[in-house]
This record gives structure tokens, sequence and C-alpha cells, in this order.
């Protein structure tokens, strides 16, 4: 399978092209762009564009969809529930919809949490099997903003829904996917199912390997307890929080007064 990516230099989001082979037809998942680089390199794999996913509405993502559109002739889709929010969808997708495309099978998965329609895309190979049944590569699940390399998303942008959708779309939704599964993530750098369940921070807590921490912050001027503090995939800091009146979230570093000043 054909893999490649344009990565965005402020925002550091990528946008993520996907094919079968050299030549044949493919899929490109997000469009923050910039569309020449994108489309050079559609050109580059002699790709034959067939879809466009948005994997949810926020600009960074989203804001080369009409170029990229124009240029290659794909239909633009995303989840239902992120519909209303961009513009120019051709059709809209559903939880466990599939489709198949230059010897390519997509499998949506809604994945709420940073946003409402948040959803992630599992790719592998339509005949990727060895005579045991066993897959002969790693399928390849484009992530969005709900999980990165060490760091996980944002349940404070602009649509999120809830911390605890978040925490079920990374423990039931995700990490149910074989370890060696390839996480190509909304910004920065890929990396694994299986290396994210061992050394990401938060899912550690999540899953029970690492206590919560117990230090104290504040966070929109209230006093919060501070259960993870990690580092983002932007080289800033993510912290999980927890308000003892308004339950838990996930938000930038930058939002966190660490008592001290450190950070």
């Amino acid at each position: 399978m054909i893999l490649d990516r344009v990565s965005h230099p402020q925002w550091l989001s990528n946008t993520w092209l996907a094919a079968g082979r050299e030549g044949g037809e493919g899929i490109l998942v997000d469009a923050g762009g910039p569309a020449e680089p994108v489309l050079d390199l559609v050109r580059r794999h002699r790709v034959r564009v067939t879809h466009l996913l948005n994997t949810h509405h926020h600009h960074d993502h989203t804001c080369e969809n009409g170029a990229l559109r124009r240029a290659t002739g794909a239909r633009l889709l995303a989840h239902r529930l992120e519909a209303p929010l961009i513009d120019g969808l051709d059709a809209t997708l559903e939880d466990d919809e599939r489709f198949e495309t230059g010897g390519l099978s997509v499998r949506v998965l809604h994945i709420p949490g940073h946003t409402a329609g948040q959803a992630a895309y599992v790719v592998s190979r339509v005949d990727d099997a060895d005579k045991r049944g066993h897959a002969s590569e790693p399928a390849v699940c484009f992530t969005g903003d709900t999980l990165f390399r060490a760091s996980v998303g944002s349940t404070t942008a602009p649509g999120h829904t809830t911390f605890a959708d978040l925490r079920r779309s990374l423990v039931d939704r995700l990490l149910a996917l074989p370890d060696a599964t390839i996480v190509a993530p909304g910004h920065a750098e890929p990396t694994t199912i299986g290396d994210e369940r061992a050394r990401n921070p938060f899912l550690r807590v999540m899953l029970g390997a690492d206590k919560e921490g117990s230090e104290t912050a504040r966070h929109a001027g209230r006093e919060v307890r501070l259960i993870v503090w990690a580092r983002d995939y932007d080289g800033g800091h993510k912290a999980w929080v927890r308000d003892q009146d308004r339950g838990d979230d996930t938000v930038p570093g930058s939002r966190v007064a660490r008592h001290g000043g450190r950070s």
C-alpha cells in the first residue's frame, strides 16, 4: 500500500494519500494542505483520487477541500454529524460503513470527543491475506485529532462533545484494533496502535497501567487536579484535568497554570 503525506508547515496538520499501487486509484484524508504540494504528491505517485475524506470539520483539516476536489474530481465525504459544518459534501458517512476503491477497503469508525462527528478511517487491501487468512501488511487507521503519537485530542475545541466520549473512542474503538495497525494522525508523525498502548501517557492511565496524577493546577480560572501532563504533538503540552464540579477534560497545556509556574 502507498501511504504518504503533506504536512502544513504552520499547523502540522497532515493531508494523507493512500493507494493500492502506483498509478492506481486512491484516497486523500483531510485537506489542510497546502494544496499544490498535495497535488504534486498525487502526480508523483500517479494516483487517481476517487475520494477525499474529512475526519472532522476544523479549518486546518478542511481548508483545501475545494481546491483538491476541483483538481482531482474526488467525492468529498465526512460523517453525517459533521455535514452541517463542511461545505460541498457529496455524501455523508455512518459508523461502520464500508466502501472499496483501487483495491483498498475503507471502514468508517465514529469516534466522537474532539468533535461530535469525528471519524477515523481504517484502510486495508481488499485482497491482503495469505493462504492462512492472515494479513500480509498492517491496516492503516487515520485518526484525525483523536489519537496522536504520545498524545490525544482535546475536548474543548469547537464542536466537541465529552471526555467520556473521547475515552470510549480511544479505549473501546481505536485500541480494539490490532497492535500492528499503523496510526496516521491528523497532526505530526505516524505511530502504531501497539506503541500507543504501551507508551502513550494518557492511554496508560486510562488502561490502569499508570496511576492518575495528584498535582493541583488552575484551568479556566478554577482549581483542577492534573491527571496527566505530557508533551503534545507540537512540542508543547497537553493536560488531562479534573474539575470537581465540571468533570474531566483534555486541554492544551498553554491553558493550564501549574503551581510554581512549571511547564
